[in-house]
Formats: structure tokens, C-alpha cells, sequence
């Protein structure tokens, strides 16, 4: 007898950078021609030594550190968040309008549970990210891919046609994950008035607002004084900090709002790890310069990549920006078959865009994602000599 299976879970596809690792099983890769692995958008290095010593001491010294903590997370988080981003965005946030969630992905999940459920809509731009693809499909929510076109960037005006009565949402990713594109600050007003207009949510995933290569506030949405009426904004401390292994993110919404997503994070975790809270905390209050070192070393990456693509013949660089390059390349097979060659016969493990892309799309059997956050100028410079050498 087999034991039931939630058929939405089913029809929902693997994770795709477990499928990519998957390709590496069995592969024996040559001493001069090591596996390069620019498939996940993740620092693989530790914290700072003195964020380490901020959780170590922690863990050793405060006992409320081991125990359960507020579902919406610790207070003094809440507040330096509400406080630095109010600085940053040019608005006036609350920390009652502040939770703290298992990482990004969960502030994602938490939101959309309170806004959409069976039968309902959301739209997201393609190339989309994954495991916002993954979370609608396991919900049973439809998502409606609007096309970002040959620009990554998503126009407002082609998502008005998406709407319908049942469309709860729109989410945006600026800088994009996987496009690397940085959203104009006319794009989101416009995708913010869209929403507003229509009595639906505008979501704008931020994780990768630390790598942003302009200066000054990306958008102006927080200084709307009615921005809790329709904006909901979400950020990951993972990549600022290295703390991917302790999961701690947020969202930004209003207090009514949070009130419902308490409901959902007290149901699947109770409360957010609390040393990963204490870590991030000390980090945002000591560690600033130390991020915008970070800054400049990506922002260099990133300088390498438009620079190595604009030299490799038949490829087509689409955007580019925080951790990744989103490309085109030359070759007459879809990307995903290519994209496991790349791994037996030049040890590059890349994602194929039929993993941001919908089933029946030509453009992602065209695309390749790169996250070149873990590479350095060496190994970027051997990842280009490696794709001008191949000929499938």
C-alpha cells in the first residue's frame, strides 16, 4: 500500500540546486580542471570573527539565548531595523510594522500565507526566483509569469493586462535574483500605483539591497506615509553577514498584517533562532564598513563579468549585477542539457534558465544563471577561458 501524497507537493518541482548538485555524483573531475561552482547565491566563508564572538558569547553567557523567544522576533532587532531602514528609505517605519523570520525564503512564505490561497494568483516576472515559483505551486496558488523581456527589468503597464479578480499579489526581486538586474526607482512607484490601483499587495524581496551598485535609496516607497497599505518589503540577513546557516530574515508590513503572519510563524517555528537574531543584531550595529567592503569586492566581481562577456564570442550578457549574471549562450541544445555537459567536459556547475522559466518557455532553454559571489578574479578569469575553449 502506498501512503497518500498531497498532489500539489507532487507536481511541484525538485529544488533545482539539489538537482544541479546531483549532477556532480560520479564525476571524477582532472587535478588541472577543478570543479568551479557557480550555481548558488550563498557565501561559503564565515562571519566575521566578531560576530562569531557576539553568538559565542551568547551562547555561552545568556541563557534567554536557549530558550523560546518572541514569534516576531527579538524586540532589539525589530527596533534597529525599523530605525536603520527608516534612515536609509527616506520613511517612517515602526518596529511593531517589523518581524524577524527563518530566513527570507520563511518571510516569503509567512507573507503569501496570508494572502493567497487555492485558486488564487500572483504574478511574478520571469526569469523568476525558484522557491517563490515552488511555495504558489505547493499552495495550490497560480503563478502568472509576466515576461521581463530582453531587459530583465518588468513593465507595469504589460502586468496590468495579468489582473484579474482573483490576483493577490505582485512580487518583484531588485537586485534580481536571477536576472541581476537593479530595478529602476520609476519601475517599483509604477508597480507600487499598479497594486494600489487594483486593491493588491506589492511584495519587493530586497535580499540583495548590500550589493546594489548605486548609491543613495533604490526606491521611495517607504516614504509614502500610506506605504502599509500596499507594500510589503523582505530582506535576508544571510548574504550581508554570512549567517546562511542561521537563517534570520524580515519582513516590513503593517502591524495588521504581521498579526496574521504571527499566526503562521508560531505554527511552523514557534519563534526565529535567537542566536542567529543576536548575531545579526551586533552585525548591523558594528559591522557597517565592514559591509561596504563586502560591497566593493562583489561590485569588482561583477565589473570582471561584463568585462569577460563582452569578450566571449556567441554569448549574450542580459544582466548583470549583486551576485549574479544572467546570459545567453551560443549553443544549438537547451540549456539544461548543456548546463550538465558544462560539468563532465569543463567543471562548471551553472543553473539553466528552464529553472526560471516556465515549462514551455524558448527564452530559458537559452539562458544560464551565474552566481560569481563565491568566485574569485582567478577562478572568474579560468570560468571564461574554460566557456571560450568549449565547443559541445
Amino acid at each position: 500500500m502506498t501512503l497518500p501524497l498531497n498532489p500539489a507537493i507532487a507536481a511541484t518541482d525538485p529544488p533545482p540546486v539539489m538537482e544541479a548538485r546531483r549532477w556532480l555524483q560520479g564525476v571524477t573531475f582532472p587535478a588541472d580542471r577543478p570543479l568551479i561552482n557557480v550555481s548558488q547565491a550563498a557565501p561559503v566563508e564565515s562571519p566575521p570573527l566578531g560576530l562569531r564572538q557576539a553568538i559565542a558569547d551568547a551562547a555561552l553567557n545568556d541563557p534567554n539565548a536557549h530558550l523560546y523567544g518572541p514569534v516576531l522576533g527579538l524586540p532589539a532587532l525589530r527596533e534597529e531595523i525599523a530605525v536603520q531602514w527608516s534612515a536609509a528609505y527616506g520613511g517612517t517605519i515602526d518596529p511593531a510594522q517589523v518581524a524577524i523570520t527563518q530566513g527570507c525564503n520563511q518571510a516569503f512564505t509567512a507573507i503569501m500565507a496570508t494572502l493567497a490561497g487555492p485558486g488564487d494568483e500572483v504574478i511574478l516576472p520571469t526569469p523568476w526566483y525558484f522557491n517563490h515559483k515552488m511555495w504558489l505551486d505547493m499552495t495550490s496558488v497560480t503563478a502568472v509569469a509576466l515576461d521581463a523581456g530582453p531587459t530583465l527589468i518588468p513593465s507595469a503597464a504589460e502586468a496590468q493586462a495579468l489582473i484579474t479578480q482573483r490576483t493577490k499579489a505582485i512580487v518583484l526581486v531588485s537586485p534580481n535574483n536571477p536576472g541581476g538586474v537593479e530595478y529602476p526607482a520609476e519601475t517599483l512607484t509604477a508597480f507600487r500605483d499598479l497594486a494600489r490601483a487594483h486593491g493588491i499587495a506589492l511584495i519587493v524581496d530586497e535580499t540583495y539591497r548590500d550589493f546594489d551598485s548605486r548609491s543613495g535609496t533604490p526606491h521611495d516607497l517607504f516614504s509614502d506615509p500610506d506605504w502599509p497599505e500596499t507594500f510589503i518589503h523582505l530582506y535576508s540577513f544571510s548574504k550581508a553577514y554570512r549567517l546562511t546557516g542561521h537563517r534570520v530574515g524580515a519582513v516590513i508590513a503593517s502591524q495588521g498584517r504581521l498579526a496574521e503572519v504571527e499566526k503562521f510563524l508560531d505554527t511552523v517555528a514557534i519563534c526565529p533562532g535567537q542566536l542567529g537574531q543576536i548575531g545579526a543584531l551586533w552585525g548591523m550595529r558594528n559591522l557597517r564598513q565592514w559591509v561596504a567592503g563586502e560591497r566593493d569586492e562583489i561590485l569588482a566581481r561583477r565589473r570582471a563579468m561584463v568585462e569577460g562577456f563582452a569578450a566571449l564570442n556567441g554569448w549574450k550578457l542580459l544582466g548583470c549585477g549583486a551576485y549574479f549574471a544572467y546570459v545567453e549562450h551560443p549553443f544549438d541544445m537547451a540549456s539544461d542539457a548543456l548546463c550538465k555537459r558544462l560539468v563532465a567536459e569543463a567543471s562548471l556547475l551553472m543553473l539553466p534558465g528552464t529553472m526560471f522559466q516556465p515549462e514551455d518557455s524558448a527564452a530559458g532553454k537559452r539562458q544560464i544563471r551565474i552566481a560569481f559571489a563565491n568566485v574569485d578574479a582567478a577562478g572568474i578569469a579560468e570560468m571564461f577561458r574554460r566557456l571560450a575553449a568549449y565547443v559541445p
